[in-house]
């Protein structure tokens, strides 16, 4: 979580650098390490989508963040006739919601466009090759199945399905016990 915290920071910021000032960077990084434990949680345990590196967490919903934060904290200072527009570029919180409102436009533009764009993707990949694996390659992980080899080696996965000999204990870890003789 620490490193999705950082990255959560680098990619809010990526977005609005240009046009905010280092206090209001700060308070980017601040909120998006704040957003992606939340965020995270939710996608995992509400939405139930299973998402094992935080990536929509970290990339999604702090790259939305970073784009709603620029119509929010540029402070007009920055992005005199950048990109053909004539004059600075100030967010809702320095007087022009114009900027906050083009921003929620793109953003909402984008979750729709690359939501379906991966709905239908995944809808295709499933239909011609399956996205799910057999249950018991998914109760012993994929690293063997697919790489050959442990994923953690020395632990030992104690399962949640039970009609496989598992525990409802998933994820806790325990030593491997090896004797020697």
């Amino acid at each position: 979580m620490m490193c999705n915290g950082m990255l959560a920071g680098l990619v809010a910021i990526t977005a609005p650098c240009a046009f905010v000032n280092a206090p209001a960077a700060c308070l980017i990084g601040i909120v998006a390490g704040i957003l992606v434990i939340e965020a995270a949680l939710f996608i995992e345990r509400k939405m139930k989508i299973d998402d094992p590196v935080g990536a929509i967490a970290v990339h999604g919903v702090n790259g939305a963040w970073g784009c709603l934060a620029l119509g929010l904290l540029a402070d007009g200072t920055y992005g005199d006739g950048w990109n053909g527009v004539p004059g600075t570029v100030r967010g809702l919180f320095y007087g022009d919601a114009s900027q906050f409102l083009a921003q929620v436009i793109g953003v909402s533009t984008n979750f729709i466009a690359i939501g379906l764009l991966a709905f239908v993707t995944f809808k295709i990949n499933d239909l011609v090759f399956g996205l799910r694996v057999k249950p018991a390659i998914e109760a012993e992980g994929l690293d063997m199945d697919e790489m050959g080899v442990p994923g953690y080696v020395g632990v030992v996965d104690n399962l949640a399905m039970p009609e496989l000999g598992g525990h409802a204990t998933m994820g806790v870890k325990k030593p491997l016990i090896v004797e020697s003789h």
